[in-house]
């Protein structure tokens, strides 16, 4: 008898199951296009915000191209100047 009311039970399940299988395929439907829809649009503005900031880089290339330059000069210029006497430590 309790084979019977497994086998019972498991009918059951299975008609419920093939009831809800057109939902359930909608549901589904429905997750893929919103996360689809998600990541095309996430790919989108990270193209834009691409674009926009090479934009801004380009156009502001005349101010901090001459001091990139500036400071690379002094900075080589700091280097190559300063020189130790010998047998004197840097930290004492």
């Amino acid at each position: 008898m309790k084979t019977f009311l497994k086998v019972l039970l498991y009918v059951a399940v299975a008609m419920v199951a093939i009831k809800l299988l057109p939902l359930t395929l909608a549901l589904g439907i429905i997750l893929a296009l919103v996360i689809g829809f998600g990541v095309f649009v996430g790919f989108s503005m990270l193209a834009v915000l691409l674009g926009v900031g090479l934009a801004v880089v380009a156009a502001l290339a005349p101010i901090w191209l001459p001091a990139l330059a500036v400071v690379g000069i002094v900075a080589l210029i700091r280097k190559t100047g300063r020189r130790l006497p010998e047998g004197r430590a840097r930290y004492p």
